[in-house]
């Protein structure tokens, strides 16, 4: 596998973060030397001379788009405008310096929040524009489903290789526990650990836990980017997931034995519940570059929760 990234500059926009961290470390392990991660402090990516000056700099041959702003449901609903803009502006300005750059291939992320709210499942990639996402994270969506439009219709008039994936709801060590902005497995997993903490007798919960959720572990998720970096070079969107739901009433109760909680779970109907259900067909991955998770859920979740209490 080496040969391939033995001589390859490769810039990994989001290196630093949580899903960032894991793809370059999976990208040294299949020969790269060193993956450049910008940094936001100088390079603001929804600045076009910020990113010029970036691609300038490295003179990439490889790019892998990762930075985001994104959160959990309360996080999209107090800040739409910003969660589209910031986002739109990172993925098209980039997508288009780096075309006028000559950089030979583009990897961008997309999110399984740009699916239509009642999309069947499991969610088929050709499904993708069959209805409006979920409302409360309908701007965020849009704004990275804006980077398939964009891939398809830049490969189209200029040639230029560019290929989209969209990952499910991701978890593992390292995840974001801010209960600001943090997503339901690291927000779960603080407040069932925190109680056994403080020996609180219950926690409070959002929604009504009917809505289905499909989780992949951080690590396996990176292994998928860097072998579709690699592998894939189709114009078609790849899921990239695990292929396995769960409702949230399941997710908190598992999450409650694994942690040792055994109070109260208190249930905020007052709250939304998001997207009914989210569950992803995986096939063109597996097909198309031979990913398939091998993190099993509890085993994850169960390494998450270490990470966490180690803090």
């Amino acid at each position: 596998m080496g040969g391939f990234w033995t001589e390859k500059r490769v810039i990994v926009t989001g290196g630093a973060g949580f899903l960032g961290s894991f793809v370059t470390r999976a990208l040294r392990g299949r020969g790269c030397p060193a993956p450049f991660v910008p940094r936001s402090a100088e390079y603001d990516l929804r600045k076009e001379v910020d990113i010029v000056a970036l691609l300038k700099n490295v003179r990439p041959d490889l790019i892998i788009h990762l930075a985001a702003v994104v959160g959990g449901i309360g996080a999209n609903r107090e800040n739409p405008g910003r969660f589209f803009y910031d986002n739109l502006m990172m993925g098209a300005q980039l997508m288009e310096q780096a075309r006028l750059f000559g950089v030979a291939k583009l990897v961008a992320i997309g999110t399984v929040c740009s699916y239509p709210k009642f999309a069947p499942v499991p969610f088929r990639e050709d499904d993708l524009w069959n209805g409006y996402p979920e409302e409360t994270n309908a701007p965020y969506g849009l704004a990275k489903k804006m980077l398939l439009v964009q891939s398809q219709a830049y490969r189209e008039q200029y040639d230029f290789k560019s290929i989209f994936l969209l990952p499910v709801n991701l978890y593992g060590p390292g995840d974001n526990f801010d209960p600001r902005t943090s997503h339901v497995i690291p927000a779960l997993i603080k407040k069932c650990v925190d109680a056994v903490t403080a020996g609180s007798p219950e926690i409070v919960v959002w929604g009504s836990g009917n809505a289905t959720r499909e989780f992949l572990y951080v690590e396996d998720a990176a292994e998928a980017i860097a072998a579709a970096s690699e592998h894939y070079d189709g114009v078609e969107p790849v899921n990239v997931g695990a292929g396995q739901e769960i409702s949230i009433k399941e997710l908190v109760e598992l999450i409650a034995r694994l942690t040792g909680f055994t109070g109260r779970i208190v249930w905020d109907a007052s709250k939304p519940d998001g997207q009914p259900r989210r569950m992803l067909d995986t096939s063109r991955a597996a097909t198309s570059f031979g990913f398939v998770a091998k993190t099993s859920f509890e085993q994850g979740l169960q390494r998450t929760i270490e990470w966490y209490r180690g803090r």
